[in-house]
């Protein structure tokens, strides 16, 4: 017959292993990792587009003029707009199914008369852009082609972009931001606004759809020095 501590301390023992058996352990967490700087070998892992947004994003706050912005151009590159410093420059988001798209006549003929004067102070960049009504469905390649054979565009057209919202052109953030339309109002508000870029890579101003390329030619020539 066992003794009756000794059966006690069976009994205790027993109760100890079903509860033990049935405790999940707590579970580790893992220390929470620090935000990775843009310098962290591990944000080149990032897509190409996500990281050139965050970049220019960090650099928001620092930027003072168009020359710290890299756009893409037709083929995907960056293009330092360092490569204008000291020109005027007219930059305008563009669409080819658009009510304004026959705009594109009237900009190749300013550009060419200003170049004809100043072959190397003037410059017109053009970027699609389909965020209005879905009107630049295109691929680069189609947009190219449109621009050359409907209006012999010579001037040069970017790679498209978006405007407004969260996915924006670091450029248009900015040059929104230093130049807000009517009534403070920062967004694109569609095809063909117009933004005029002086000598010392500031926004001189900013034009509506509804304005005219031919109209902004005593404005360009104000800049060129006229």
């Amino acid at each position: 017959m066992i003794p009756r501590y000794h059966h006690r301390s069976v009994a205790t023992l027993a109760r100890t292993s079903l509860t033990t058996r049935h405790l999940k352990p707590s579970p580790i967490l893992p220390q929470q990792q620090p935000r990775l700087p843009v310098s962290n070998p591990a944000f080149r892992c990032q897509p190409a587009i996500s990281r050139r947004f965050a970049t220019a994003t960090l650099n928001m706050s620092s930027a003072t003029t168009i020359y710290d912005f890299k756009p893409l151009d037709k083929k995907g590159s960056e293009l330092p707009l360092a490569t204008y410093q000291g020109k005027v420059v007219l930059i305008v988001n563009v669409a080819s199914k658009c009510g304004f798209t026959p705009q594109y006549a009237g900009l190749e003929k300013v550009y060419k008369e200003i170049k004809e004067k100043y072959p190397d102070d003037f410059e017109i960049l053009a970027f699609p852009c389909n965020q209005f009504g879905g009107q630049e469905p295109g691929t680069e390649e189609e947009i190219q082609s449109f621009c050359q054979l409907n209006y012999g565009v010579s001037f040069p057209i970017m790679k498209k972009v978006e405007v407004n919202g969260d996915n924006a052109d670091p450029l248009y953030e900015w040059m929104k931001n230093e130049k807000p339309g009517l009534m403070g109002l920062k967004r694109i508000k569609w095809n063909f606004e117009k933004f005029l870029i002086g000598k010392d890579g500031k926004v001189k101003g900013r034009w509506a759809s509804t304005t005219k390329p031919e109209s902004l030619k005593e404005a360009i020539l104000k800049e060129l020095g006229e």
